[in-house]
Protein backbone atom coordinates (compact mmCIF):
# COMPACT_ATOMS: atom_id res chain seq x y z
CA UNK A 1 0.00 0.00 0.00
CA UNK A 2 2.78 2.50 1.25
CA UNK A 3 4.36 1.87 -2.27
CA UNK A 4 1.52 2.35 -4.18
CA UNK A 5 0.98 5.55 -2.47
CA UNK A 6 4.99 6.69 -3.19
CA UNK A 7 4.03 6.25 -7.07
CA UNK A 8 1.21 8.45 -7.19
CA UNK A 9 3.10 11.35 -5.66
CA UNK A 10 5.69 10.62 -7.67
CA UNK A 11 3.65 10.62 -10.64
CA UNK A 12 1.96 13.97 -9.20
CA UNK A 13 5.08 15.79 -9.01
CA UNK A 14 6.13 15.03 -12.56
CA UNK A 15 3.06 16.48 -13.81
CA UNK A 16 3.93 19.88 -11.99
CA UNK A 17 3.94 23.33 -13.74
CA UNK A 18 5.03 26.31 -13.54
CA UNK A 19 2.34 29.00 -12.69
CA UNK A 20 2.30 30.93 -15.55
CA UNK A 21 2.01 27.45 -17.71
CA UNK A 22 -1.27 26.64 -15.16
CA UNK A 23 -3.43 29.17 -16.25
CA UNK A 24 -3.88 32.47 -17.90
CA UNK A 25 -6.36 34.58 -15.70
CA UNK A 26 -5.49 37.80 -14.48
CA UNK A 27 -8.17 36.66 -11.43
CA UNK A 28 -7.67 35.43 -8.34
CA UNK A 29 -10.75 34.00 -7.43
CA UNK A 30 -11.16 33.62 -3.50
CA UNK A 31 -13.50 31.96 -0.88
CA UNK A 32 -13.25 33.32 2.45
CA UNK A 33 -15.45 31.09 4.90
CA UNK A 34 -15.93 30.85 8.94
CA UNK A 35 -17.54 28.07 10.83
CA UNK A 36 -20.10 30.30 11.23
CA UNK A 37 -20.36 32.21 8.28
CA UNK A 38 -18.73 32.99 4.36
CA UNK A 39 -17.03 36.36 3.79
CA UNK A 40 -16.45 35.64 0.02
CA UNK A 41 -17.13 33.14 -2.56
CA UNK A 42 -15.66 32.42 -5.19
CA UNK A 43 -15.12 36.54 -5.68
CA UNK A 44 -12.58 37.80 -7.86
CA UNK A 45 -10.13 39.71 -6.24
CA UNK A 46 -6.20 41.34 -7.55
CA UNK A 47 -4.53 40.10 -4.36
CA UNK A 48 -4.35 38.45 -0.64
CA UNK A 49 -1.71 38.88 2.11
CA UNK A 50 -1.70 35.90 4.01
CA UNK A 51 -0.09 35.36 7.54
CA UNK A 52 1.21 31.90 6.90
CA UNK A 53 3.25 29.94 9.89
CA UNK A 54 6.24 29.77 6.77
CA UNK A 55 6.14 33.77 6.82
CA UNK A 56 3.50 36.84 4.78
CA UNK A 57 2.86 36.02 1.85
CA UNK A 58 1.07 37.76 -1.27
CA UNK A 59 -0.99 35.67 -3.44
CA UNK A 60 -1.48 36.52 -7.44
CA UNK A 61 -3.25 34.89 -9.80
CA UNK A 62 -0.89 31.54 -11.43
CA UNK A 63 0.48 30.84 -8.17
CA UNK A 64 1.59 27.53 -7.84
CA UNK A 65 -0.90 25.05 -5.77
CA UNK A 66 0.21 25.31 -2.00
CA UNK A 67 -1.20 24.72 1.06
CA UNK A 68 -0.17 26.97 4.19
CA UNK A 69 -0.83 26.93 7.74
CA UNK A 70 -2.39 30.70 8.69
CA UNK A 71 -1.01 31.64 11.84
CA UNK A 72 -2.48 34.88 13.90
CA UNK A 73 -1.94 37.84 12.18
CA UNK A 74 -3.42 40.12 9.28
CA UNK A 75 -4.80 39.04 6.24
CA UNK A 76 -4.93 40.84 3.64
CA UNK A 77 -7.31 41.45 0.81
CA UNK A 78 -7.15 43.22 -2.45
CA UNK A 79 -9.83 43.80 -4.97
CA UNK A 80 -9.34 44.34 -8.65
CA UNK A 81 -10.28 47.68 -8.41
CA UNK A 82 -7.00 48.03 -5.88
CA UNK A 83 -9.32 48.43 -2.82
CA UNK A 84 -8.36 47.02 0.36
CA UNK A 85 -9.94 44.77 3.04
CA UNK A 86 -8.11 43.37 6.32
CA UNK A 87 -9.01 41.06 8.73
CA UNK A 88 -7.61 39.81 11.93
CA UNK A 89 -7.15 36.32 11.89
CA UNK A 90 -6.17 33.64 14.65
CA UNK A 91 -5.60 30.50 12.30
CA UNK A 92 -6.48 28.64 9.70
CA UNK A 93 -5.36 27.17 6.00
CA UNK A 94 -4.97 28.41 3.15
CA UNK A 95 -4.74 26.55 -0.26
CA UNK A 96 -4.41 27.82 -3.71
CA UNK A 97 -5.83 25.13 -6.30
CA UNK A 98 -5.04 25.20 -9.99
CA UNK A 99 -7.38 27.48 -11.81
CA UNK A 100 -6.47 30.38 -9.71
CA UNK A 101 -8.49 29.51 -6.42
CA UNK A 102 -7.49 30.25 -3.46
CA UNK A 103 -9.58 28.88 -0.67
CA UNK A 104 -9.10 30.12 3.22
CA UNK A 105 -11.09 28.21 6.42
CA UNK A 106 -10.38 30.34 8.98
CA UNK A 107 -10.97 30.18 12.58
CA UNK A 108 -12.32 33.59 13.19
CA UNK A 109 -11.68 36.92 11.12
CA UNK A 110 -12.46 40.57 12.59
CA UNK A 111 -12.00 43.60 11.15
CA UNK A 112 -9.06 45.44 12.74
CA UNK A 113 -10.92 48.53 13.99
CA UNK A 114 -13.35 46.27 16.09
CA UNK A 115 -10.54 46.18 18.72
CA UNK A 116 -9.38 48.31 21.57
CA UNK A 117 -5.79 48.42 22.40
CA UNK A 118 -6.86 49.18 25.94
CA UNK A 119 -8.47 45.80 26.49
CA UNK A 120 -5.88 44.06 24.76
CA UNK A 121 -3.21 45.06 27.02
CA UNK A 122 -5.15 44.47 29.88
CA UNK A 123 -6.17 40.64 28.50
CA UNK A 124 -2.50 40.13 27.74
CA UNK A 125 -1.52 41.15 31.22
CA UNK A 126 -4.10 38.70 32.52
CA UNK A 127 -3.26 35.96 30.27
CA UNK A 128 0.86 36.85 31.16
CA UNK A 129 -0.61 35.78 35.15
CA UNK A 130 -1.86 32.74 34.40
CA UNK A 131 1.05 31.72 32.07
CA UNK A 132 2.92 31.63 35.56
CA UNK A 133 0.73 29.17 36.90
CA UNK A 134 1.82 25.78 37.98
CA UNK A 135 -0.93 24.24 36.01
CA UNK A 136 0.29 22.87 32.81
CA UNK A 137 -3.00 23.25 31.05
CA UNK A 138 -3.76 26.66 32.63
CA UNK A 139 0.00 27.34 30.90
CA UNK A 140 -0.44 25.89 27.76
CA UNK A 141 -4.06 27.82 27.21
CA UNK A 142 -2.15 30.95 28.23
CA UNK A 143 0.46 31.00 26.04
CA UNK A 144 -1.59 30.08 23.10
CA UNK A 145 -3.60 33.43 23.96
CA UNK A 146 -0.49 35.43 24.47
CA UNK A 147 0.46 34.50 20.97
CA UNK A 148 -2.98 35.73 19.60
CA UNK A 149 -3.24 38.75 21.67
CA UNK A 150 0.27 40.12 21.14
CA UNK A 151 -0.14 39.69 17.38
CA UNK A 152 -3.58 41.13 17.48
CA UNK A 153 -1.92 44.21 19.59
CA UNK A 154 0.69 44.72 16.70
CA UNK A 155 -2.19 45.34 13.97
CA UNK A 156 -4.08 47.25 16.28
CA UNK A 157 -1.03 49.43 16.90
CA UNK A 158 -0.46 49.64 13.32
Amino acid sequence: MFRHALRQVSRQAAIRTYATEAATSDALKLSLALPYHTLYADSEVQQVNLPSVNGDLGILANHIPIVEQLRPGLLEIISKGGETEQYFVSGGIATVQPGNKLTISAIEAFKPDQFDAQEIKSLITDAQKRAASSDEVVVAEANIELEVLEALQHIVKA
